[in-house]
């Protein structure tokens, strides 16, 4: 049978078939391949007569992410709020980046509208030309259209701690209950809700993954961009990268470089251009072997 991975605890896989969800176990075969199998990956899979099932074999992937562990994703929803805590800029680019490299469609979407505007944030990421929205996750403002735009897809859903993330998927799926927790007043930031990666079915077809919350990100934790391939990583720049005075510009320092006089006279967001350098520090630090 084929079917795809809705669930994973404990070394115990849920599957979706056409008919129903069944728990699978995975063969020793993939421990001995390197390959873990992962919720959205599709898969072949027997059933014993007791109703048990055995993953045999994973099929292609047209993309893989680390953290949240998730395959063949369609968008990765970067979700963030206005306020308390504050959108994390750089956390934004860095995910945004990785998704374009990996040729998965960033989405993005600002929570907790009923503290402030998301307006001037939204501006910043729909001028790069990524869909972006904004949710009130008390009145469900914003909610039923960033549902519509997902029907048919696989999205993870991911962010900092605090800003929403369930709070969002309680109001796209009712009676989805997630555990919530409200930002600490100390901290800054919210408490881990979430423990596990599962994917939800959307009506109309598609699913949505809730994952784990973090408040770090390592752009190499997820993929290595090299610090030649990260410009392109960046959309926005793509029609004066060409038009530079050094063929090998980094775009960071460099005189008659297009991309600085753009982020000077406003064209780019200067909060995304400093996104950027800081990635290409980082990577300029990749040795040769963290690539291979």
């Amino acid at each position: 049978m084929r079917g795809i991975i809705v669930k994973l605890i404990g070394g115990t896989y849920s599957v979706c078939a056409s008919d129903a969800v069944y728990e699978c176990k995975a063969r020793g075969v993939f421990r001995k391949k390197g390959v873990a199998p992962v919720c959205g990956d599709n898969v072949l899979f027997e059933v014993s007569s007791d109703g048990s099932g055995v993953i045999y074999e994973v099929l292609p992937r047209k993309s893989i992410i680390i953290r949240p562990p998730v395959a063949n994703l369609d968008c990765l929803v970067l979700v963030n709020s206005v306020a308390e805590p504050s959108p994390n800029f750089e956390l934004i680019d860095k995910f945004s980046a990785v998704a374009v490299f990996k040729n998965i469609e960033p989405v993005i979407v600002f929570t907790k509208t009923d503290l402030q505007s998301a307006d001037k944030l939204l501006k910043i990421y729909k001028d790069v030309g990524f869909k972006s929205f904004s949710v009130d996750n008390i009145t469900g403002t914003g909610v039923d259209e960033l549902g519509e735009y997902l029907k048919g897809k696989i999205s993870a859903f991911t962010g900092n701690t605090g800003v929403g993330k369930s709070s969002l998927l309680n109001n796209i799926f009712e009676g989805l209950c997630l555990d919530t927790a409200e930002v600490s007043k100390k901290l800054g930031r919210g408490k881990h809700t979430t423990r596990h990666t599962q994917l939800y079915p959307l009506n109309g077809g598609g699913y949505i993954a809730d994952t784990p919350g973090f408040s770090t990100f390592e752009t190499n934790r997820y993929d290595i961009i090299k610090k030649d391939e990260l410009a392109q990583c960046f959309p926005e720049f793509e029609e004066y990268t060409g038009c530079c005075r050094f063929p090998d510009c980094t775009h960071t320092a460099e005189p008659g470089c297009e991309v600085i006089e753009a982020v000077n006279s406003g064209r780019i967001s200067m909060s995304r251009y400093q996104s950027y350098k800081a990635m290409y520090k980082e990577a300029q630090s990749i040795k040769e072997w963290e690539i291979k």
